[in-house]
């Protein structure tokens, strides 16, 4: 079964999609890539990865609004001799098509954020309101490390909000030197804490990248040696997090790295009853009305608005939860598990 070879041919083929039509470029390189899957079909019946690409094939032409038929590429001239050790290096720090080269299908990503009180939603989809004040891990594995700095929303207040964030892009030979990025409320920089904007001089250098989306509001950190997104936005007086990260790079921790309040949510002992919210800054009627402008869907990200208004009396908490929900549908590989209910 040759289906490594139609792996590399379209791996190959989407390098420079970046700087290209992406849309028709992807189209004619999806319908290549099932052309060559057709061809191999029989001798690779029985074999798994081809069945992954196949179906993952499907899936990215759904996504990309592509027709089975039209033009496909030219034929790609094949070297001599290949060199799949040099092949896989080439593509060392673009993590999914590295992934798709040696797995025969895209990497399964999971997502996790904090927002608001700070409300925590797991890469289980668990969903903490916590009181963690101080600073806290949100994540610490092999290739990222990320904490949360909490402070009260109002003086004398249990609740707390997140007023700085650090991340910490660990060294990665062949691709980026290690980065600090740190926001604080008020100073949400589109560069890394050394001026730069991307990861180096490395060779892989700019498989990591910073940018303003909205200048001092919303900055993206596009990790593509890792398969990782990272969005953090400011609203009102608080910061909000929020990570796309490919499973296996979420996975890589030690027993040692046990405290990620992406992983396990926060401890019980700095849990917080969202339902216990009942007196404070706002009515619960006036929080919900104004909730339910950005929020139509009473979910949990819908009750964790209320809570935060009713507590802050603050409606910049409805823009953090809306922020929130919509990195959740950017971000999340299963849209039906983007509303979570109590």
């Amino acid at each position: 079964c040759k289906i490594r070879r139609c792996n590399s041919e379209y791996v190959a083929a989407t390098l420079q999609l970046r700087r290209s039509p992406r849309a028709l470029a992807h189209c004619d390189a999806l319908r290549s890539y099932s052309h060559c899957t057709r061809k191999i079909a029989r001798t690779c019946r029985g074999n798994l990865a081809y069945h992954s690409a196949v179906h993952g094939i499907e899936d990215l032409m759904i996504q990309h609004n592509c027709s089975k038929e039209g033009p496909t590429l030219p034929p790609r001239a094949r070297p001599l001799a290949p060199n799949h050790q040099g092949f896989e290096s080439l593509f060392m720090c673009n993590y999914e098509k590295s992934f798709l080269y040696k797995h025969g299908r895209l990497p399964r990503y999971q997502h996790c954020a904090t927002f608001g009180d700070p409300h925590i939603r797991t890469f289980h989809d668990d969903f903490h309101t916590c009181q963690v004040e101080g600073s806290w891990p949100l994540l610490d594995n092999d290739y990222l490390f990320v904490q949360a700095t909490s402070s009260p929303v109002v003086n004398g207040s249990s609740a707390t909000v997140t007023s700085k964030l650090t991340i910490i892009f660990k060294n990665m030979k062949e691709c980026i030197d290690q980065k600090v990025y740190q926001a604080e409320i008020d100073n949400l920089p589109a560069a890394f804490e050394d001026g730069s904007v991307n990861g180096g001089e490395r060779p892989g250098g700019s498989s990591l990248t910073i940018r303003d989306v909205n200048p001092r509001r919303h900055v993206m950190i596009r990790a593509e040696y890792i398969g990782t997104t990272i969005v953090i936005r400011q609203a009102g007086r608080q910061l909000s997090f929020s990570i796309r990260a490919a499973e296996q790079v979420a996975r890589a921790f030690t027993e040692e790295q046990d405290l990620q309040l992406c992983v396990d949510g926060c401890p019980r002992s700095q849990r917080i009853s969202r339902s216990g919210c009942c007196r404070g800054r706002a009515t619960t009627e006036a929080a919900r009305a104004l909730c339910k402008e950005k929020l139509p869907v009473e979910d949990l990200y819908f009750q964790s608005c209320v809570f935060d208004v009713v507590t802050s009396g603050d409606a910049n908490f409805t823009i953090a939860a809306r922020g929130a929900l919509e990195d959740a549908r950017d971000f999340l590989p299963n849209t039906s598990k983007l509303h979570i209910f109590q």
